[in-house]
């Protein structure tokens, strides 16, 4: 049984790069239109290009998000996005509107296309249905259990992929009007404010200013807030059914959370398929303490097992789990353009900060290859050569000396009982 694809999200280059370093077989990112991420960093043409380039010549893929629900003024611009699209030889635009679809095939028809999870696929027959349309791939609806996709794919000879990590969203297929009722940004648009994550309690009519918690009983939960989806435990029971490609969420989060989920779904699926599920138990406990390190909220298996309920959901806060802080990222060539930055020598690293660290603490290196490995700060100077005792200033690059090499595209993070 061949192996799925592992499918990153790329919010911006600099995580596609991460993406792709860390064993993804495939990235997923956004233009700076027509996607449901407005706020993530995107992409313009050049970079797309560049994208597309870097991409390839790794041997990977590449998919482009075109999955807003599109309203008749987007139809000025769409015919010539997608002619460009198709210029560029993305590996597929990710749709979910009947018109984009239509628009496509008729101005683009070299231009794969994949179905977005907005369009909320749940069965065999929609599926097909999709594929007669000339959909090469379906992103099945997240709210579909194991027995159903066990139903559903051998009654389907195309594509078709599931989403395996990340956050989820409490409204059915994502399709949610919350936020542009709250704040006028349609979340059916790229807009989302993500309201489903606030507070809220109930207030009766006749008592104004007076709000009652809003609590779980037999009849259901009373709150938006879902836990994240987290399939890696389960994903000896997801490989029988030939799932072609394994999505993992996130082009709004950081670069260590694109990094370390990358890399434990690599690891994963890799002895899963080649060493079998003996190997995959042994190592799943240091997998899942790798993904407690990742800003999260409490994990659940989604809809996988059957409808979730009051465990898939957080009654009390909308706060992340943020056990580590993330804090610089090892500075590869190609950022260290100043003939001062290059250095041979392997006990000197270049850093860029990214959350304030000082002499003394002690820093945790997730590397592309290998285990995690620490090391306590002991010296490190600015550009300039000048001794610093903490790095304060964002982005600054700082010159360390560590124990071994660091190797390219290394991550720094530091445990917050580490923090002083």
């Amino acid at each position: 049984m061949k192996k799925p694809e592992l499918l990153a999200p790329a919010g911006d280059m600099e995580k596609l790069k991460y993406a792709l370093a860390y064993g993804a077989d495939a990235v997923y990112m956004g233009g700076q239109a027509f996607g449901l991420r407005a706020y993530a960093g995107n992409f313009d043409w050049a970079e797309m290009e560049q994208a597309v380039s870097w991409t390839h010549d790794l041997g990977k893929k590449l998919y482009v998000t075109v999955n807003i629900f599109a309203h008749e003024p987007d139809f000025a611009e769409l015919p010539t996005y997608l002619k460009h699209l198709e210029e560029l030889k993305v590996d597929a635009a990710i749709v979910s509107d009947p018109g984009v679809i239509m628009l496509a095939k008729e101005v683009a028809p070299r231009l794969p296309l994949h179905l977005s999870t907005q369009a909320n696929n749940t069965n065999s027959y929609s599926v097909r249905f999709w594929m007669n349309q000339g959909i090469e791939r379906v992103v099945l609806a997240r709210e579909l259990t194991l027995q159903e996709m066990n139903d559903l794919r051998p009654k389907v000879d195309g594509g078709l992929e599931i989403f395996i990590h990340g956050a989820m969203c409490m409204s059915y297929s994502g399709r949610c009007l919350l936020s542009n009722y709250l704040t006028g940004r349609d979340a059916n648009r790229g807009e989302c404010t993500q309201p489903c994550r606030w507070g809220y309690a109930l207030v009766e009519e006749k008592r104004p200013g007076i709000a009652f918690p809003i609590e779980e009983d037999e009849r259901g939960t009373y709150v938006f807030n879902s836990h994240d989806l987290c399939l890696l435990p389960h994903l000896p029971l997801l490989k029988p059914i030939d799932i072609d490609s394994y999505k993992i969420e996130g082009r709004m989060k950081s670069v260590q959370y694109v990094a370390s989920t990358v890399k434990v779904y690599r690891e994963a699926i890799d002895t899963l398929w080649e060493q079998g599920e003996e190997a995959f138990q042994e190592k799943l406990p240091r997998w899942l303490e790798e993904m407690d390190k990742v800003s999260h909220r409490d994990y659940s298996p989604g809809f996988l097992f059957g409808k979730p309920g009051a465990s898939s959901h957080n009654l009390v806060s909308s706060h992340y789990v943020r056990d580590y802080d993330f804090v610089g990222v090892h500075l590869t060539e190609e950022k260290m353009a100043d003939q001062i930055l290059k250095t041979s020598d392997e006990n000197i690293s270049w850093v860029e900060q990214r959350n304030n660290f000082k002499i003394g603490e002690v820093l945790e290196v997730l590397t592309p290859q290998g285990e995690c490995w620490s090391f306590e700060v002991k010296e490190m100077w600015d550009i300039e050569g000048v001794p610093m005792e903490v790095a304060r200033h964002a982005q600054q690059k700082i010159k360390m000396t560590v124990p071994r090499e660091i190797l390219p595209y290394s991550i720094l993070r530091r445990a917050k009982s580490e923090k002083k």
